[in-house]
């Protein structure tokens, strides 16, 4: 199959290696960190120990959930990105491709609240573009970019964990999947799983951002010796993200299912559009690789923040591989790098769920 073909999301592994990685232009010394499967971060050198980080994402327009949640997620889904560094965005530049159906009105409403989030993270708008394109009917509505500096060698890239790390996960899987459809398909989840179910998958929606978790990991784990990497739950999941980290790193790791963190409403919701908790879309969530003996120092300091974190594995050479440990049982992990969630919403779109 392409990895054009199912609505997937993320370019398939293979074509990311055979078709973007040979060419990606010009070879310059000042880039330390250029494009790799696994790493979501560019990081250059900018001297004078000021590095500057760069990532890139596509932006949200689903009539589905609304304008407001359809900013939150193209503002805080970079900054994600950018909150694997350590640091918080600065800067950010936005394309935006938009149906012809989008009216005046409704554009302007969405670009305030792409204001007011890009406003309370502390992140200037510096330029992009804007237009409208003939037929575009996708939920994707563009790319944006996000910078910051800060500096370099206090600069976390997902490719710098080790075997021996513990894998420390924050909040509970599959938060944005759920959320998105919960308040997509309003009167299904209500209805099949009731209210308060629904009412807290759509509250999960504003849990989205991994930022907080992010500077205060910073706070109290030294950079590169305690904390070694961090990547954001997207595509995959939580799974997929610990698989992701460890390609980059050239480890192998042992999860643990039953520590993976899942609250009951999104563990409700995915089995209803049956879906895997474990490998679905889950922004909020971060994967954090720290020292041994840092773990608990971590855990409590988030904690204290209101912030639920908790050891899920750990990394391993990379001879080890994947691997799971289920009912007390240790076994390799298969995980072909697609995510449930998006063939599972267009099905339930496309069967009439409301």
């Amino acid at each position: 199959m392409s990895a054009f073909e199912d609505n997937s999301g993320k370019i398939a592994a293979a074509a990311f290696k055979d078709v973007l990685l040979p060419h990606h232009g010009a070879k310059r010394e000042e880039v330390l960190v250029g494009p790799a499967f696994g790493v979501d971060t560019a990081v250059i050198n900018l001297g004078n120990n000021l590095g500057m980080a760069v990532s890139s994402d596509p932006l949200s327009l689903i009539p589905s959930i609304g304008l407001k949640e359809s900013a939150w997620l193209s503002v805080h889904l970079l900054g994600n990105d950018m909150a694997t560094t350590g640091f918080a965005p600065m800067y950010a530049q936005f394309v935006l491709n938009l149906p012809t159906s989008l009216s005046l009105e409704a554009f302007n409403e969405y670009w305030e609240y792409i204001h007011q989030f890009c406003q309370d993270l502390g992140v200037s708008i510096t330029g992009g573009h804007t237009g409208q394109i003939e037929g575009q009917n996708s939920t994707v509505s563009g790319g944006g970019t996000m910078f910051l500096t800060a500096p370099l060698d206090e600069i976390l890239t997902s490719n710098r964990a080790q075997p021996g790390d513990l894998l420390v996960a924050t909040k509970e899987t599959a938060l944005v999947s759920t959320s998105i459809l919960a308040m997509s398909f309003p009167e299904t989840v209500k209805n099949r799983l009731g209210r308060e179910v629904w009412e807290r998958g759509c509250e999960n929606f504003y849990r989205t951002s991994s930022l907080p978790e992010a500077l205060a990991a910073k706070e109290v784990l030294q950079s590169h010796t305690e904390l070694k990497a961090m990547h954001d739950v997207t595509e995959g999941g939580m799974v997929g993200a610990i698989c992701e980290m460890a390609n980059a790193s050239n480890c192998g790791f042992r999860i643990y299912n039953d520590a993976l963190p899942v609250g009951e409403a999104q563990q409700q919701i995915t089995a209803l559009f049956d879906i895997d908790h474990r490998f679905s879309v889950g922004a909020g969530s971060m994967i954090m690789a720290v020292k041994p003996g840092n773990e608990q120092k971590l855990i409590g300091h988030l904690a204290s923040k209101a912030i639920k974190a908790s050891v899920v594995g750990e990394m391993l050479p990379p001879e080890d591989g994947f691997r799971i440990v289920e009912h007390d049982e240790e076994k390799a992990l298969l995980f072909d790098g697609r995510d449930p969630y998006w063939e599972a919403f267009f099905n339930a779109y496309k069967a009439g769920w409301k």
